[in-house]
C-alpha cells in the first residue's frame, strides 16, 4: 500500500511564522492480515504573543510510520521562521523583528524566505508544501506560514504562505491567520499595529492510504475515515485518530 503520513503544523508568534508538520509518503506498507493498524492525528501547534511562546505541532502515526510535527516559533518575541518537520529550516529576520518583519516558516518541500528592507519592506514567505495524488487529485499539503509584518512607521508587509495549507503572515492585525485544518500548514506571523500580536495556530495534520482495487476492502475502521475507489485505488483517509483493520 502507499500512505501519506502528515503531522500538525507549528504555530506562530509576533512576526515569525510556524514550521510546517512534517510530511511522509512512500509504497510498499506491508499489512499483516487481521492486525490492527493505529492511526494518530497530529494536532496543529498554538501560536503566541509577545514573550509567551508557541508550540510545535503534534506528530502524526500510522503503524511504524512517524511524521515530526512543525517547529513552532518559541523563542520569546521571535522573529526568525521555525523550521518544518521535514528539517527545512525557516527564513531569518534581517532585523530582528520589527522594522524588517518575520521569517517566513519551512515548508515541506522548500525552505523558507528571509524578509527584506528597505527595498521592499516584505516579511519572509513560508516554504513551499508537496503536491501528491494519493487521494485521486493533485493537492498541496505542509507549507510553511508567512512571517508577520509591522504596521507602524515601515509598513512592512506580510509574508505569503507557502502553498499547502501555511497561513500568510499579517501586517496590522493583531492576531494571525492560522494554517489550513488537515494539511499540516504552518502558522502565520501576526502583525504589530500597537502592541504584540497573536501569532496563527499550526494546521492539523492527516493521514491517507490507497492500494489496488480488486484487494478486499477493511474489515473495520474507527476515526470514521472518507473511503472511496477512485482510478483503481480504494483510498482511505483520516482526519481524527482511529484504527483500520484488514
Amino acid at each position: 500500500m502507499e500512505y501519506l503520513c502528515g503531522a500538525g503544523g507549528g504555530g506562530a508568534g509576533t512576526f515569525g511564522a510556524g514550521g510546517a508538520g512534517g510530511l511522509l509518503n512512500a509504497t510498499g506498507y506491508s499489512v499483516t492480515v487481521g492486525s490492527s493498524i493505529t492511526v494518530t492525528i497530529g494536532a496543529g501547534g498554538t501560536g503566541y504573543a509577545g514573550s509567551n511562546g508557541a508550540t510545535s505541532g503534534a506528530v502524526s502515526v500510522f503503524g511504524s510510520i512517524t511524521a515530526t510535527g512543525g517547529g513552532g516559533n518559541a523563542s520569546p518575541l521571535g522573529s526568525d521562521g521555525a523550521a518544518s518537520g521535514n528539517g527545512l529550516a525557516g527564513g531569518s529576520s534581517t532585523g530582528g523583528g520589527g522594522n524588517t518583519g518575520g521569517g517566513g516558516g519551512g515548508g515541506s518541500g522548500s525552505v523558507g524566505t528571509n524578509s527584506t528592507s528597505p527595498t521592499p519592506n516584505i516579511a519572509g514567505f513560508g516554504g513551499t508544501g508537496q503536491v501528491l495524488s494519493i487521494t485521486g487529485s493533485r493537492v498541496f499539503y505542509a507549507g510553511g506560514g508567512g512571517g508577520g509584518g509591522d504596521g507602524r512607521s515601515t509598513y512592512t508587509r506580510g509574508g505569503k504562505g507557502g502553498a499547502g495549507g501555511g497561513a500568510d503572515g499579517q501586517q496590522d492585525s493583531l492576531f494571525g491567520y492560522s494554517g489550513t485544518v488537515n494539511t499540516g500548514g504552518g502558522g502565520g506571523g501576526s502583525g504589530y499595529p500597537n502592541a504584540y500580536g497573536l501569532g496563527g495556530n499550526g494546521g492539523s495534520g492527516v493521514i491517507v492510504i490507497r492500494y489496488p482495487s480488486y484487494l478486499a476492502p477493511a474489515t473495520s475502521t474507527t476515526g470514521s475515515p472518507e473511503s472511496y475507489v477512485t482510478g483503481g485505488w480504494r483510498v482511505y483517509r483520516w482526519v481524527a485518530s482511529g484504527t483500520i483493520t484488514f
